[in-house]
């Protein structure tokens, strides 16, 4: 298995920053719940072994590399909710989760390196956006981790609340017995109404 490394976050070192943050988000394609984003900085002389994107990792190695991370490293995440999302759209509600979540690192980071093709625009920090990140770099892993991790125990709490959709395993992804949940228990407060699945069952007729 390949695994990230910390050439980028040394090339930005080598243009001059000193705070290097990796940033990651979840949650944009699920139907219910909020989505999520994480910053990390590591400190370069305590990076945890076994980094990854955290979709090639098992829960349990998740979970280890999570307390690690939280442990070790500045970190911060944030969310934007529901209303929100249905509100400004799912990939600007997803770009205010990450600007909200670099506000709120313990310093502020002289360089971002973003998850994925876009940077969002309030960004103020020089930053780059790596597609594929999580599996280039390890402070990207690092945020995907603990992005996931934080996401998932938001929706097994909801789950808890609302029981019947799944979401302690599909996390409010669009499984088959989710959609089947949304048919015949309806739409609780935490569905997001702009996605098509829910607004079909909402106006239906």
């Amino acid at each position: 298995m390949d695994y990230p490394d910390f050439s980028l976050e040394l090339s930005a070192y080598g243009h001059g920053a000193s705070r290097v943050a990796g940033v990651d988000e979840v949650g944009r394609g699920p139907l219910a719940g909020p989505v999520t984003a994480a910053a990390v900085v590591l400190d370069p002389d305590k990076i945890p072994d076994g980094l990854n994107d955290s979709k090639k990792l098992s829960a349990k190695r998740r979970d280890v590399l999570y307390e690690l991370i939280v442990a070790q490293a500045d970190v911060s995440v944030a969310h934007a909710s529901v209303e929100e999302i249905d509100e400004i759209n799912i990939l600007r509600a997803s770009h205010l989760a990450i600007e909200r979540a670099v506000q709120g690192l313990q310093s502020v980071p002289d360089y971002l390196l973003i998850d994925g093709n876009m940077i969002p625009r309030g960004l103020e920090i020089p930053s780059a956006a790596i597609v594929k990140g999580d599996a280039r770099s390890v402070s990207i892993a690092a945020a995907s981790i603990v992005a996931k991790i934080t996401r998932d125990r938001i929706m097994r709490d909801l789950a808890n609340q609302y029981p019947g959709y799944g979401w302690e395993t599909n996390a409010g992804y669009p499984s088959k017995s989710h959609k089947a949940a949304l048919q015949n228990l309806g739409v609780t407060p935490h569905h997001r109404r702009s996605f098509k699945p829910v607004h079909n069952i909402l106006y239906q007729g």
